[in-house]
């Protein structure tokens, strides 16, 4: 008669389990992402002036990266693009994009949220529906759950813009619009997540629940209870405040830019700081709310969360105001990563895109990567703190701005009207990248070896799906050379 142990009965049995018990086993992923957040408003992380403890509880029971970034923006809106990226898994100059503002996935790549749906998760999401409802959009595809979602036309504190509930069936994704009452949205979207969550006391089938603020971003309105919390006066310049920006960044003429007049004044820039910092707080509030609905929905202990924003915000920093612009202030972002298998209050300095979340969540609920994402998995670096993850990293900003950095240091090249600027920072001694290293003779070898690397990572032109990509690609480098 033949023996079996446990572990080959149990491997005997499992084909013949339910979907439901099988689900069991599958860690939850609740993905928080903020709108326009800094990389430098996180107490716990060492800003003293800003209040944000339930962001703090998450980095006191999880890694905090320090050196998470997105790639840049392809359009002028950076949020857009970024949530593109992070979605779809490909890389900045590889979306599907035919023009400035269209961003919708192709069917091809399986979103972030499709591959849990289709592994049998209830996928849910609430708020900013960014790349937009549509054919081909990931929230019609990859959502099987929502609700207060908004649509786009402009950002608003208060919800004076459409919300709607998600409806698959219907032939934009979107079902009838719903009274909001005028309320803040950040308060509408964690609602929503906590009935969600509400809901999930007792099921057993595992959930991916997706909560994409619009705050800090302005407008920025929120209950004066949090504006009451910071004054200007108690507010502190950037490090690298300036009231304006030294030569053409070829941005002067974005919207985000045009928010503040030139040149920036400290007290214009210390009162919009104290603005800033309160919509952090109310959104902080926010998320407070659903990690305690998480507790008591009974799924805490098996829930993967996840926080990060889609772009940073230059508040004076530089002289800029927007996060057009490839310094650490715009690209660098706040990550932090919580839940089982993951070691509590520690911080990574591992070079990382926020993009790479993607995989390492399909790694963590033993999913298959599909073969188009572009980014890598983090879980080595969760189990290892000297595990090695990226060498380097590769940034741009449409046809002005192109940038590479590696463990140190960092290049950014701008190409403006035909004018190229190059600039070369030591981000060991010098984060705020204020000493520009360029013109050092005993940097010019560090120049060239950046150099190399930024021209290794030109998109080709057959991966430039659209021309208006090819003429934003061929603008930059066409002006790099002609100035080389």
């Amino acid at each position: 008669m033949r023996h079996f142990s446990k572990t080959s009965l149990l491997s005997l049995l499992l084909p013949l389990l339910s979907p439901a018990m099988a689900a069991t086993e599958k860690p939850n992923v609740l993905f928080l992402f903020t709108d326009d957040q800094r990389f430098d408003t996180i107490h716990a992380l060492g800003n003293e002036r800003i209040k944000t403890p339930h962001i703090d509880r998450l980095a006191n029971n999880g890694i905090s990266f320090r050196n998470a970034y997105i790639m840049g923006g392809t359009s002028m809106a950076v949020c857009t693009p970024s949530r593109a990226c992070l979605f779809s898994g490909r890389s900045l100059w590889q979306l599907a994009n035919q023009g400035p503002w269209d961003f919708a996935i192709p069917e091809k790549y399986k979103t972030m949220a499709q591959v849990f749906r289709d592994n049998g998760y209830t996928s849910f999401a609430t708020g900013k529906n960014d790349p937009g409802f549509g054919k081909n959009d990931h929230f019609t595809r990859s959502f099987n759950a929502g609700k207060n979602l908004y649509y786009r036309g402009g950002h608003r504190g208060q919800t004076r813009t459409p919300i709607f509930n998600l409806d698959p069936g219907s032939p934009n994704g979107r079902g009838e619009k719903i009274p909001t009452d005028n309320r803040f949205n950040a308060d509408l979207f964690a609602d929503a997540c906590v009935e969600f969550l509400n809901s999930r006391k007792g099921v057993k089938q595992p959930f991916f629940a997706y909560v994409p603020f619009m705050t800090p971003h302005d407008p920025l309105n929120c209950p004066q209870e949090y504006m009451d919390m910071y004054q200007a006066k108690d507010m502190k310049l950037p490090e690298n405040y300036m009231p304006q920006h030294p030569f053409d960044a070829g941005v002067h003429h974005i919207r985000d830019e045009r928010l503040m007049k030139r040149p920036l004044t400290e007290d214009a820039v210390l009162a919009r700081l104290a603005k800033y910092y309160a919509l952090v707080s109310h959104t902080d509030a926010q998320i407070g709310r659903i990690l305690e609905a998480l507790d008591k929905s009974g799924h805490a202990d098996n829930t993967i969360i996840v926080f990060a924003s889609d772009n940073g915000l230059g508040l004076g920093s530089h002289g800029l105001t927007g996060k057009q612009n490839v310094y650490e202030h715009g690209v660098k972002v706040p990550f932090i990563v919580s839940g089982p298998g993951i070691a509590k209050g520690q911080k990574r300095d591992q070079l990382c895109y926020i993009y790479d979340i993607y995989p390492t969540l399909c790694d963590m609920a033993s999913i298959k990567v599909p073969d188009t994402v572009q980014y890598k998995s983090l879980k080595p670096v969760f189990q290892d703190p000297a595990a090695k993850h990226r060498e380097s990293l590769y940034f741009s900003f449409m046809q002005w701005q192109h940038s590479v950095r590696d463990e140190r240091y960092k290049l950014i090249e701008f190409c403006v009207d035909g004018k190229r600027t190059t600039r070369l920072f030591d981000l060991k001694n010098d984060p705020a990248e204020l000493n520009d290293l360029a013109v050092q003779k005993d940097m010019q070898t560090v120049l060239k070896r950046l150099r190399r690397m930024l021209e290794s990572k030109r998109p080709k032109k057959e991966d430039l799906n659209s021309e208006h990509y090819q003429n934003m690609s061929a603008e930059f480098w066409d002006t790099y050379q002609k100035n080389s």
